[in-house]
């Protein structure tokens, strides 16, 4: 089965940084679409950025294009997402999602679009 395990979550103040891990298995990582989405409570989940995995094409939402880097490993079937800069109104669940098959074109920033989801890692930004 599908599993996607995200790390790096934690808090940090207004300014700083992390660097969020999503290491994926049983799942056909290359020529995909892998991404990363983020939920706080009584919202919708919205996309940040997301990567295909099978060449170096990113996509990124406009709060994210200036401060945020998706990147992969694909010997270790891993994508990463840097973000620098934080502010408070990043403070959220941030979610690993990956495609079953096709990429990115088929809509990236769409939950519909995904068909496998990590648990989750807190991101906490004070101010």
């Amino acid at each position: 089965q599908v599993q996607l395990v995200e790390s790096g979550g934690g808090s940090v103040q207004a300014g700083g940084s992390l660097r969020l891990s999503c290491a994926a298995s049983g799942y056909t990582y290359s020529s995909n679409c892998m991404g990363w989405f983020r939920q706080v409570p009584g919202k919708e989940r919205e996309g940040v950025a997301a990567i295909n995995t099978g060449g170096v094409w990113t996509y990124y939402a406009d709060l994210a294009k200036d401060r945020f880097t998706i990147s992969q490993d694909s010997a270790r079937n891993t994508v990463y997402l840097q973000m620098s800069s934080l502010k408070p109104e990043d403070t959220a669940m941030y979610y690993c999602a990956a495609m079953r098959n096709g990429g990115c074109w088929r809509g990236w920033s769409s939950i519909y679009n995904y068909n496998y989801w990590g648990q989750g890692t807190q991101v906490t930004v004070s101010s």
